[in-house]
């Protein structure tokens, strides 16, 4: 029990900025391109209690994480904040803009991530002090669960990023086609978890990622 304790502890900034800021980067890249929906509803915010969603931020990642730490291959942590609203139509291009407003939430969290590999250097450079576990943990965390959202973000399966990334890039017809899939891309993506084939596709991409944060900031964690 107190090791669980402990790891929520370390766990919780880490879950909620990066699922929350991955939702506000959506919103402040959506303004920049013309549409200010989100803004106007004061959702372009680093204040985490605008984004959080009580299922998806708190419940479901702290149900994962107690899973993984009470069986074993119980899975990879991830979470979502509340949708930051979007009205594609008040964009300047809005097929065009489409894929930046997409790519700024996986965009967010690759940030994230390097900012956590930086907590981690500042704890290696001050291995005396109080602090430097703690950080150095809670950086391994803060990379963890970023790179897991970005990856799994970026796969192209409407309603994630990747597939309103692919809807932009593709030719009119197909996106259209492409884009009918969002009412089932949840469901789809619950049966891709559950069977396991979820796993096996991201995994490796999450483990290459993580390697290349860690030897760009020459780290060994």
């Amino acid at each position: 029990m107190d090791e669980i304790i402990q790891g929520i502890a370390i766990y919780a900034l880490p879950v909620i900025f990066a699922i929350t800021l991955h939702e506000a980067a959506h919103g402040y890249i959506a303004r920049h391109f013309g549409d200010f929906t989100a803004h106007n509803e004061g959702r372009i915010s680093l204040n985490p209690i605008r984004h959080i969603d009580p299922v998806g931020t708190i419940l479901v990642p702290l149900s994962l994480f107690i899973l993984s730490k009470l069986t074993i291959g119980a899975g990879f942590l991830f979470g979502w904040a509340k949708p930051v609203p979007v009205n594609f139509s008040n964009l300047r291009q809005p097929k065009r803009d489409m894929l930046w407003v997409a790519a700024a939430g996986p965009g967010a969290n690759l940030l994230m991530a390097f900012f956590w590999a930086l907590m981690i250097k500042l704890a290696i450079a001050s291995p005396d002090s109080s602090f430097a576990k703690p950080l150095a943990l809670m950086g391994i965390a803060g990379i963890e669960i970023n790179v897991i959202l970005m990856v799994l973000n970026l796969l192209p399966l409407p309603p994630l990023d990747g597939g309103r990334m692919a809807v932009s890039l593709l030719p009119h017809r197909l996106a259209y086609q492409f884009s009918r899939i969002e009412p089932y891309g949840f469901m789809i993506l619950l049966v891709l978890l559950f069977s396991g084939v979820l796993g096996a596709v991201i995994g490796p991409m999450i483990t290459w990622a993580k390697i290349m944060i860690v030897s760009i900031f020459g780290l060994y964690i």
